[in-house]
């Protein structure tokens, strides 16, 4: 089978970063915890991207690992909201370009506030989506920086 190249991909290559990617296309792998074991990685180095909308109607970006949940009232102070919501499936598309399963931070239509979780702080690399289902990337989390700009926060319950 032959792998596709993705808008990260292509995004990563036009900063210049050195990145790594994955292909479980074809695995069966559904949840996060499933794309960890399909490509023989560390699920807490596998991280899963988050769009929520805040109570002021902003929207925000969190990559937490994929065997962790988002925490919202830790998400919402993180971004100084009162409150954080998931936003629904059925509005990711036109909202980021992006399907639920398929959602990177990097390559959204627009740039939202990202946060990622503070475990990611001490990885010298993590692994999220390349922005379609099946494809993973790998980058140093200050890679990421370069092309989206975020800040490490406490997100999830240890």
């Amino acid at each position: 089978m032959k792998e596709e190249k993705t808008n990260v991909m292509r995004v990563l290559e036009r900063a210049k970063l050195d990145y790594r990617h994955y292909c479980y296309a074809g695995t069966g792998a559904l949840s996060g915890g499933e794309v960890a074991r399909a490509l023989g990685q560390d699920p807490n180095r596998v991280f899963k991207t988050l769009v929520t909308v805040g109570k002021s109607g902003a929207h925000y970006v969190f990559l937490v690992p994929v065997l962790r949940e988002l925490e919202l009232k830790r998400a919402a102070a993180s971004v100084g909201e009162k409150s954080v919501a998931m936003v629904k499936s059925k509005e990711l598309l036109g909202l980021t370009g992006y399907i639920h399963g398929g959602c990177s931070p990097i390559g959204m239509k627009k740039l939202f506030v990202t946060r990622v979780d503070r475990t990611a702080e001490r990885m010298e690399t993590i692994l999220f989506s390349a922005g379609k289902i099946g494809y993973q990337v790998e980058l140093a989390p200050e890679a990421l920086r370069k092309v989206v700009p975020f800040e490490f926060a406490e997100l999830t319950a240890e």
